[in-house]
């Protein structure tokens, strides 16, 4: 058993409140994955849109959880101290691979952290239709009741029927975890595309989120189906509606 604020000669070990998970809801944290652990995320996106019908309907479908859904699955590895790579399967058959480098982290005086981020995403199975994303996170947190993000990203190719590999887009993603109480949280992300095709589709989400020991169970609220980057980067599902969903995330150390 690991206790919580002990490093034991390992000083990505120890829990951070302010940062308690490698995600916000889609977008990346600046939370370091201790070299040789793992981590791993189950997402879910109900499919049904919580405005269609009326509310009778809804509850008869209890609130969209007997929808379809699109499921993801995500393993995260540390590398080396510093380096974490991660490996993400949604069930339309999307996988995506990430490799996120802290460049600084938000100590001795620093008074932000940053991590460089790249990630390549492929659509049935990784054969076909890729997108590529280089980007960056910047993270200021607020002592121990949150953290507030920015995350630029560049997206080659972000939407799958783009004509050429010349078509781009530039993403500024804006999100925040704030604590409440002990082990509970609220989190927010918007992400407009200010550049590329279709700029002005913009990905938004919020959740509630609740940690027990190196789980986190979150319930959240979003306008499109996205998990992945390359997801995000094309507001994917997104038709005006709002849809619910969870993750569940968990540390292996």
């Amino acid at each position: 058993m690991i206790i919580e604020g002990i490093d034991r000669g390992e000083p990505d070990l120890p829990f951070v409140p302010s940062e308690p998970d490698f995600t916000l809801i889609d977008l990346p944290t600046t939370l370091r994955l201790p070299a040789g652990r793992w981590g791993f995320r189950v997402s879910h996106r109900f499919t049904r849109a919580l405005g269609d019908g009326d509310f009778g309907d809804l509850a008869s479908d209890f609130f969209g959880f007997d929808s379809g859904a699109i499921v993801g699955l995500e393993v995260r590895y540390g590398l080396w101290p510093g380096m974490q790579l991660a490996l993400l399967r949604t069930s339309d058959r999307t996988i995506q691979f990430l490799g996120q480098h802290s460049v600084l982290e938000e100590r001795d005086g620093r008074p932000v952290g940053l991590d460089a981020i790249a990630a390549v995403q492929g659509l049935d199975n990784f054969t076909g239709d890729y997108s590529t994303v280089l980007g960056a996170v910047v993270s200021r947190r607020l002592n121990d009741r949150g953290a507030v993000y920015v995350t630029p990203m560049f997206v080659l190719k972000p939407l799958p029927e783009s004509a050429t590999a010349d078509d781009s887009a530039f993403l500024l993603g804006l999100g925040a975890r704030l604590r409440l109480g002990s082990s509970s949280y609220i989190v927010g992300e918007y992400v407009p595309r200010l550049s590329g095709p279709d700029a002005g589709d913009d990905h938004l989400s919020f959740a509630i989120e609740r940690r027990k020991g190196g789980h986190s169970f979150q319930i959240n609220f979003s306008n499109s189906f996205a998990t992945s980057l390359g997801q995000v980067a094309r507001s994917y599902g997104s038709s005006g509606a709002w849809h619910i969903g969870f993750n569940i995330t968990r540390k292996f150390y």
